[in-house]
């Protein structure tokens, strides 16, 4: 028997300070990379990030030299030109909404953002002010030390003379034909966990499709469905996609019970699949109510794991831990200190102790005392 402790953190890790000069060993490096000069690289022994001002994008989160984001070589270099045709961005993207209310804002969405090395592993891209939506984003990263943690904060601020009720909406492309893995909340809207969209304009509130299924308290879509985008209402606070280049990235971010979701109908998490080339990984925030000079914030933590893909008829076996790091993705259903909370039955039972962890599920011993460690309970060969 063994066990397997699954970290949360409580505090930032590294402090963002003001930009300096990229310095020897200090996790960062100015590169060309896809066609893009000046990009930031945030790197540790395994993990890269990698970041470009054109559309305030990430570009590379790789773990041992695996990329898990997806990017359509044929827009290697592309930039933005007003008037001019645009394209599908592909790549880490952020942005904000309701998607079907905000006006469109290609100055946010495909322009050039300043980008700045602000720490060790850790940057800032700041947009222009936008006059469409009246808010100016700036977008922080933070890569831990040792492990794949990428620490992503989005901050929304009004730079116009009146209210904005816009939310935290993240578009990030990960390689195609992947697993996802949604925690259900014991309390929910939906019959089935989710809502699909399609037929045309139609959502689903008790749609049926043999690639998604409910298994031990979890939501899992297997493949791409019959129609691609669906909506989940959990109140989890994390999910994670299995790729089939054998990567489990797993997200988690803050959700809030108690306030409005203005993202139609009233979604915490939204998935869409692309055939079996990409697929968007897309937790919301609730509604904010941000006066002129205001700002507000957004952070979702990344975590990239190795996990092997499941053979052809073969499932994901959460409790056949030969390989572990499933052990990860039901970690993060975690119960911090001061926030308890209910463990689906589906869960091992686990108790928050402070202990050395297993250094094969990636995470880092040297934020230990940061951290409540929620302790799974595992039988290994």
């Amino acid at each position: 028997m063994r066990w397997f402790l699954i970290m949360v953190l409580t505090g930032s890790l590294v402090p963002v300070g003001m930009a300096g000069a990229v310095e020897k060993d200090t996790g960062t490096e100015i590169a060309t990379y896809f066609g893009y000069e000046d990009c930031i690289v945030l790197k540790n022994d395994k993990v890269r990030g990698v970041l470009t001002g054109h559309g305030g994008r990430v570009l590379e989160y790789s773990f041992q030299g695996e990329n898990a984001i997806f990017l359509d070589p044929s827009q290697q270099g592309w930039q933005y030109k007003p008037g001019e045709p645009t394209v599908e961005l592909t790549g880490g993207r952020l942005d904000i909404g309701p998607e079907n209310i905000i006006p469109a804002h290609p100055r946010l969405w495909f322009g050039l953002w300043k980008g700045e090395v602000t720490g060790p592993r850790t940057a800032r891209l700041v947009s222009q002010p936008d006059e469409a939506t009246g808010v100016q984003l700036t977008r922080e990263f933070c890569l831990d030390e040792q492990s794949s943690q990428l620490r992503v904060t989005q901050y929304i601020r009004n730079v116009s003379e009146e209210e904005k009720n816009w939310c935290h909406w993240s578009r990030t492309f990960a390689t195609g034909g992947g697993m996802v893995f949604v925690p259900l909340s014991r309390e929910r809207r939906f019959p089935r966990g989710y809502i699909m969209y399609g037929p045309g304009s139609v959502m689903q509130f008790h749609p049926e499709d043999p690639a998604i299924g409910e298994r031990d308290g979890f939501l899992e879509i297997k493949s791409t469905p019959q129609y691609p985008k669906l909506g989940m209402d959990s109140y989890e606070g994390w999910f994670a996609y299995l790729g089939k280049n054998n990567l489990l990235w797993v997200k988690r971010y803050p959700v809030y019970p108690d306030r409005s979701y203005n993202e139609m109908a009233g979604l915490t998490l939204s998935i869409w699949y692309y055939r079996d080339e990409m697929c968007e990984l897309e937790p919301i925030g609730p509604r904010e109510s941000i006066e002129p000079g205001a700002e507000v914030s957004f952070t979702e933590q990344w975590w990239l794991l190795p996990h092997d893909y499941p053979r052809p008829g073969q499932s994901v076996d959460r409790s056949d831990n030969r390989n572990s790091q499933m052990a990860v993705v039901e970690g993060c259903c975690w119960m911090a200190l001061g926030n308890q909370r209910r463990l689906n039955s589906g869960w091992t039972a686990g108790v928050i102790r402070v202990a050395l962890h297993d250094k094969d599920t990636c995470l880092n011993e040297g934020v230990l005392m940061q951290a409540s460690l929620f302790v799974l309970h595992r039988v290994i060969d």
